[in-house]
């Protein structure tokens, strides 16, 4: 493949616009389970990305809730995102979008979007002044993905330091970075950023071996409740696991001021042959 570590060679974006809402995805969406599919939050910050922009045009300017439901891997490949509009009032509105490859739909998003307001906040609030990341990123140890050293990849896409723990021994805080657009010629969003760190949630803090299992989620699930700022995003993560096969990701969103925000996955885990 022509995407291997020479920088000249590397994709500047994780994405390159077309027309009429498709994308051609690059190999820096590469995930870690097969060489030909994208990790799931690249593709979730594109259509958050396109979510946003609907929103904007309602003036409705803080995306309080993000689901996507993935159905299929999605291929390094060209990409097509549609957003509806399922109901706008006054101060929030309800967003589907599908995400579809080759004429298939291969994963749904729903989202909230709400119309920002100040709000002078009470003194002596329970849980306030809201938490604060286990460690700043100035003093948070560089780390990276092991996986795909070869060839570029999501791992190439983000920028790593290990706040509290340590990858893949559970509970786990870690900053991410972006360290290339999502979208040629664009700054990403703090949505963006957010959606793009938050599917690693289940990585970061797995408590399975990789070699033995495998713990995909097909669902993330984002609840902010406020924009972060900045462009350090914090992800401190923890996996449950449940004696049917299932188990859950959640984890804590944080940026350099505090808690922004909570979220979710949903794990199928399975030994592997």
């Amino acid at each position: 493949m022509n995407d291997q570590r020479d920088p000249q060679l590397r994709p500047s974006s994780a994405y390159l616009a077309l027309e009429n809402g498709c994308y051609r995805a690059t190999a820096l969406t590469r995930g870690p389970w097969h060489p030909d599919h994208q990790h799931a939050g690249p593709p979730i910050a594109l259509v958050a990305r396109e979510v946003e922009r609907a929103a904007a045009a309602l003036e409705l300017t803080h995306l309080a809730r993000l689901t996507a439901s993935l159905f299929r891997p999605i291929p390094i490949a060209e990409l097509e995102v549609e957003v509806r509009r399922e109901y706008v009032g006054r101060n929030v509105a309800h967003f589907s979008a599908s995400l579809s490859a080759g004429g298939k739909e291969l994963a749904r998003v729903t989202a909230l979007a709400q119309r920002e307001a100040e709000l002078a906040i009470p003194s002596g609030l329970p849980g306030h002044p809201l938490p604060v990341a286990p460690r700043a990123v100035e003093e948070s140890a560089a780390a990276k993905f092991p996986f795909n050293s070869e060839i570029a990849g999501y791992q190439d896409l983000v920028e790593i330091r290990i706040a509290e723990g340590e990858f893949f021994r559970g509970p786990c805080a870690a900053w991410f970075r972006m360290r290339f657009p999502l979208v040629q010629g664009e700054e990403p969003t703090a949505v963006q950023r957010v959606a793009v760190a938050a599917d690693s949630g289940n990585g970061i803090s797995a408590v399975l071996d990789f070699r033995r299992y495998s713990f995909v989620n097909s669902d993330l699930t984002v609840n902010l409740l406020r924009k972060p700022q900045g462009e350090w995003i914090c992800i401190d993560a923890r996996t449950l696991v449940g004696p049917g096969g299932g188990g859950i990701a959640e984890a804590r969103i944080f940026d350099s001021s505090g808690l922004a925000g909570r979220s979710t996955q949903s794990l199928s885990i399975r030994p592997r042959d």
